[in-house]
């Protein structure tokens, strides 16, 4: 199957995930906060997993050590320039934002997500379907807690369930505009050299500047502890079993 056929379908994929979270995150509200923090903790496991397992571990075929350290470094900064540019940072507690009223600012911050998804997924691909997929299912475990906080937000902004919905959807779509964009210029340029270590960074700095302090952000009991680590570690088994 063509590489980018398959990015194509996870990017779409990926989308639809953001409808079936927004039904569940309606139902099941007052079960969430456990299971949001589980997945938080699995998320994490697989984006770091994901950037120590497969994509740093890829790049070496491209680059020394030295300049695979100074790509994960500047994908580290990338992100944070961009969370600071576009006040990027997702909280993943569907109650903490009761009191945000810029929702377009988080609607404008979660496209631009979406479409740096998407040219992750691409780029991946594009390096062989195995590591795409790996990707895939980090990025698809990490938009779970995310899609279900970007749509608390919407919510508790006024926007009503139909249209908080509608918004959210098309804001995961841009995703797929970021695949077909590396299709378009995959010829004359060396994304996925570039794109695999510069996402490691990205995923580092998702990890260690949102999802880790959100587990440590709320009180727990060792056996909620506990449940958190194994959770982390559940994520980085997942990546390391699709080596």
């Amino acid at each position: 199957m063509n590489p980018m056929s398959v990015a194509i379908l996870s990017s779409i994929l990926i989308s639809l995930l953001s409808v079936l979270i927004a039904l569940l995150f309606r139902w099941q509200k007052r079960n969430s906060k456990v299971q949001l923090l589980v997945l938080v903790g699995v998320a994490t496991g697989a984006l770091l997993g994901d950037a120590f397992l497969h994509l740093i571990p890829e790049s070496s075929e491209f680059f020394e050590g030295g300049e695979i350290g100074l790509l994960v470094i500047g994908g580290m900064l990338v992100f944070f320039g961009l969370e600071k540019l576009l006040q990027w940072r997702h909280c993943h507690n569907p109650d903490c934002h009761q009191g945000h009223k810029l929702a377009e600012v988080s609607i404008v911050a979660d496209t631009v997500h979406n479409f740096i998804d998407g040219l992750i997924i691409g780029g991946s691909f594009l390096a062989g379907i195995e590591l795409g997929i790996g990707t895939a299912i980090a990025i698809l475990i990490h938009e779970i807690p995310q899609e279900i906080g970007d749509f608390a937000i919407l919510l508790h902004s006024g926007y009503d369930f139909k249209k908080a919905l509608k918004m959210n959807l098309l804001s995961a779509m841009a995703s797929l505009v970021g695949v077909v964009m590396i299709m378009i210029f995959k010829e004359s340029l060396s994304l996925r050299n570039y794109l695999m270590p510069l996402t490691a960074g990205g995923f580092i700095y998702l990890a260690a500047s949102d999802l880790i302090p959100e587990l440590h952000r709320h009180e727990a009991k060792p056996r909620e502890s506990l449940r958190q680590l194994v959770s982390v570690l559940f994520g980085v088994a997942v990546m390391y079993f699709l080596l």
